[in-house]
């Protein structure tokens, strides 16, 4: 007897429904063919210990199962009850008329228990577009797949409830979520607070400035000067996540398992920070059947980088075509997959090898060709990709021990968000820029217009203090981000005097 039943198979970030054709034919033996991998061979196992063990058992006849599409890869031991359902439906062991309704997914135990799946999220979107009526999935997973509504999620911990589902002998309900609702009374949580920083007043005013324009920023201090601290807290004076954005998040996270167990929507901006031994193909995505780096997992939230030049140089260099494309795109033989990346890059340094700025009294004197050293593990085009470079000195003793808390983050993003307003009013009919730091060359000259005062002032800073010629277009972003804090149609003096601050490691004699 021939039965169909449907599993997914997750590719980039969508998902692609398989069809499981499972046919019980007189004679003996188990094939199982269409590309699996080694993890769906070795099922037949898994699924009879599991059978026997709820009081089915494997036929002793010749199964033939074909996964389709055949040219297709798949991989995982998601598709142990898949299988597991098909072959008792057509051994005719249990009686499901309505299996081929269902997309049905889950690791199986020895116990007939199941386990959770990776992209749970994705499958239940492809479900819906295709018609099915439902989902059958592990309950640990269910909440991330109940987010997507008109369609039917059950959450099942094994295998003898799903029979029992077919039979009409349960009464399994499927779990519905207002995710709308769920989404916006979680909205307000953060771990971190700005209000906890001590001093650093000039530093959290530019860390305001990046989070309004989305520029990319770096912060050169020394040792426990505080730019781990800070770089955490930047995520919590983002604009809160919009649906959209927070579906897309947990879209990128459920296809590498990384969300919670029994939980849903992602409704706060991710925040990930590699070691600095990180591989390239660790930070921007890839492998064999290429997944998610990194950079991805930070879409719509933060990559932190500490201690920037300790990172290879080639694993930084891979990042300066996502940096500019908002998307990294995997390329293999047989298949292409794109990953959307769009994240603001936070990183840290030192100012010299010693670890300290020249004038401090713990400063070990390096020469030129070290400190070119130093610095020439970070490159050019990728300096040219950060708006933001800010000198972070140590918080004197008299603020460390003031009673006085900060101003918190709530407050700081209450502004934030206003001058992100601004922004989305002023590229509403460009769908490639939503913020300050994606304007290009052409955009930078409409919306960047300086007066004859604000020419003179540009022009004598970067005579002065011999700043290079990348250094003006940035200093022009960031003083419209300035312009926009403060409400102002037109940059003034003011802001272009504020931005030229930030542009430290163009400074000529930097380097000592």
């Amino acid at each position: 007897m021939l039965v169909k039943v449907f599993g997914s198979a997750v590719f980039g970030v969508e998902a692609t429904t398989i069809t499981v054709e499972v046919n019980i034919d007189k004679g003996i033996g188990y094939h199982l063919v269409g590309l699996p991998d080694n993890a769906i061979k070795e099922s037949s196992y898994r699924i009879s210990a599991a059978l026997n063990n709820n009081g089915y058992k494997l036929p002793g006849k010749k199964i033939t199962i074909n996964m389709a599409p055949a040219d297709l890869r798949k991989e995982g031991s998601a598709y142990d009850l898949t299988l597991a359902l098909g072959i008792l439906a057509a051994s005719n062991q249990i009686k499901a008329d309505e299996i081929d309704k269902y997309i049905i997914m889950g690791e199986l135990s020895l116990d007939g228990s199941l386990q959770p799946i990776k992209g749970a999220l994705p499958i239940a979107i492809k479900a819906r577009e295709e018609g099915f009526k439902g989902f059958i999935l592990p309950k640990q997973n269910v909440k991330e797949a109940a987010i997507v509504s008109d369609l039917d999620v059950y959450g099942v911990e094994n295998i003898k409830e799903v029979i029992d589902f077919f039979e009409g002998n349960s009464t399994l309900k499927p779990l519905v979520i207002d995710t709308r609702k769920e989404f916006y009374e979680n909205l307000e949580n953060p771990e971190f607070d700005f209000a906890d920083v001590k001093g650093q007043e000039s530093i959290k005013r530019c860390m305001e400035i990046a989070a309004a324009g989305g520029h990319n920023v770096i912060l050169i201090g020394p040792p426990g000067s505080g730019k781990t601290m800070l770089a955490k807290r930047l995520p919590t004076i983002l604009p809160p996540m919009t649906l959209n954005e927070a579906l897309e998040t947990t879209k990128i996270h459920s296809v590498v398992g990384k969300i919670k167990e029994n939980s849903g929507l992602m409704n706060s901006r991710p925040f990930r920070s590699p070691h600095h031994t990180i591989s390239n193909v660790a930070l921007v995505g890839g492998g064999s059947y290429p997944q998610p780096g990194e950079i991805s997992l930070s879409h719509n939230g933060v990559l932190f980088l500490d201690e920037l030049p300790e990172f290879k140089r080639e694993v930084l260099e891979v990042m300066r075509q996502p940096l500019e494309d908002r998307e990294v795109t995997i390329s293999r033989a047989r298949f292409t997959v794109t990953y959307p990346s769009s994240f603001m890059l936070v990183a840290s340094m030192n100012p010299s090898p010693s670890g300290y700025f020249s004038d401090d009294p713990n400063a070990i004197s390096s020469s030129p060709a070290e400190m070119n050293r130093y610095m020439s593990k970070i490159s050019g085009p990728l300096l040219d990709r950060i708006d933001i470079h800010i000198e972070v000195q140590p918080v004197p003793f008299e603020k460390l021990t003031e009673e006085r808390r900060g101003e918190p983050s709530a407050t700081i993003r209450e502004r934030v968000t206003k001058a992100r307003e601004f922004q989305s009013k002023r590229f509403e009919d460009n769908d490639a820029v939503h913020y300050n730091a994606q304007m290009n060359v052409k955009q930078i000259r409409k919306y960047c217009a300086l007066n004859e005062e604000s020419k003179s002032l540009l022009k004598n800073a970067m005579e002065r203090l011999n700043l290079s010629a990348r250094a003006y277009d940035r200093i022009l972003k960031v003083s419209r981000t300035i312009a926009d804090l403060d409400a102002s149609e037109h940059i003034s003096p003011n802001h272009i005097a504020e931005a030229i601050q930030y542009r430290s490691l163009d400074r000529e004699g930097w380097l000592g």
